[in-house]
């Protein structure tokens, strides 16, 4: 008989906004701080805002200029690479209960426990075994955090999403049984792990309005509606996941790719928007041979200015040989870049991704390949990585680099598209 499984699912309340208030020596449930880079513009969004602040209606992902100017705010430059620091503090602190296998880290903030096999061993219950990590989190670092219980992975997420934060304890439990009793009629349903804005205006259109209302409707109809998603939603309408944090561990995706993007700061025409693409290829190219990877083949997406009504352009192109050769990859990604970007139209966004990536061990070659001169780039390339890694990435650079409309110097400044604080 399959044994029932008890998760926790831990998240640190405000997080970032909490880690700037710990390092300035302030209380982050009573401070009013957003974290937000003010040097770009007032219409930069925050990263994250205090309790206080929301507290106050203020929505946690808004713009600068929606706080209200009569408000006495800190406004903290965000520092990425200080709250990844934070962060493996925190899953350190979480090793100290669960063994790794046992862990499923869903986010910088956020994490997924099974706690099935430890409660007998601590001689706890889950609420318990929660309360001592929560304290143990709060007294290392200064970090408040908030939990969810579930008898799965998909009710311990709706447990801290939905039931924690009107609990005195931050804690929620649910089982299947309370969670068709409680939040059966819960409204809205976007408040619900998985259920985005396009399926909610999708079940309405059928006077589909609660998770009892999707658990009560016809599944044929819920498979015209939505093909194959729908199994997933009609198993959460009625509190199931049969996932497991093993099945997470040992899931291996039948394709690998990396990928970078970037939201400019302002308009860039058609020659500046393939200089930050050239930089983008090269970066990325690097990336590649830092992890023993090579790729054949590569898209692009190009987003053009807001001011104009434009489709993004898209399209991919087939790499001569499978490699992660910087000259190679960069005379593709222009040929694919000519290929399909409008040059009358101001560029704003652009993703870049390398697909089909697998271990340079089986890199392949043309007629027209010459190994030799691959061998000298890449020599120059691990030589370039090392300097990076040893002085900082903007330690040695390429010519492009420093023309006008260069990002790669500030980009190297950042982390996930934030200042790291370095």
């Amino acid at each position: 008989m399959k044994k029932d499984r008890t998760y926790i699912c831990i998240d640190l309340k405000s997080f970032y906004a909490s880690v700037e208030c710990v390092e300035r020596g302030l209380d982050p449930l009573t401070t009013n701080l957003a974290v937000a880079d003010a040097e770009r513009t007032e219409k930069t969004i925050c990263l994250a805002i205090t309790p206080s602040l929301k507290a106050m209606g203020i929505p946690n992902r808004c713009r600068l200029f929606q706080i209200p100017k009569h408000l006495d705010f800190i406004t903290a430059k965000p520092r990425m690479q200080l709250y990844i620091e934070y962060s493996a503090n925190i899953y350190a602190i979480y090793l100290k209960y669960v063994d790794k296998d046992d862990i499923h880290v869903y986010s910088i903030d956020e994490a997924f426990l099974d706690v099935t096999d430890y409660l007998a061993m601590y001689q706890m219950t889950a609420q318990e075994l929660a309360v001592k990590i929560m304290q143990d989190v709060m007294d290392t670092t200064g970090i408040t955090a908030t939990c969810g219980i579930g008898t799965n992975l998909y009710l311990a997420k709706i447990a801290l999403d939905i039931t924690a934060k009107h609990l005195d304890d931050h804690i929620g439990f649910l089982d299947e049984e309370t969670y068709c009793k409680t939040l059966w009629n819960h409204k809205p349903l976007s408040d619900f792990w998985r259920v985005g804005a396009g399926t909610v205006k999708r079940l309405e259109k059928y006077g589909i309005f609660t998770m009892k209302d999707i658990a009560q409707t016809e599944e044929d109809l819920l498979y015209r509606i939505f093909g194959i998603d729908a199994e997933l939603l009609i198993d959460h309408a009625w509190g199931r996941e049969t996932t497991t944090i093993a099945d997470i561990k040992a899931f291996k995706p039948k394709h690998n790719s990396i990928g970078s993007g970037q939201v400019l700061g302002c308009d860039y025409d058609y020659e500046k928007g393939k200089l930050i693409i050239k930089e983008m290829a090269d970066l990325l190219c690097l990336e590649l041979l830092d992890k023993g990877l090579v790729t054949d083949s590569i898209s692009l997406q190009i987003g053009y200015s807001n001011q104009e009504n434009h489709e993004h352009s898209r399209g991919s192109i087939k790499v001569r040989i499978t490699t992660n050769s910087a000259k190679v990859i960069r005379e593709a990604v222009e040929e694919l870049y000519d290929r399909i970007v409008d040059r009358n139209c101001p560029i704003r966004r652009a993703y870049l991704s390398y697909n089909n990536v697998i271990d340079e061990a089986y890199q392949e070659y043309d007629l027209f390949t010459d190994p030799a001169e691959l061998e000298r780039e890449r020599k120059i390339q691990k030589a370039m990585l090392d300097i990076k890694k040893k002085f900082g990435k903007n330690a040695i650079l390429k010519g492009m680099n420093l023309e006008e409309g260069s990002t790669t110097i500030e980009r190297n400044k950042q982390i996930g598209g934030h200042r790291s604080g370095d």
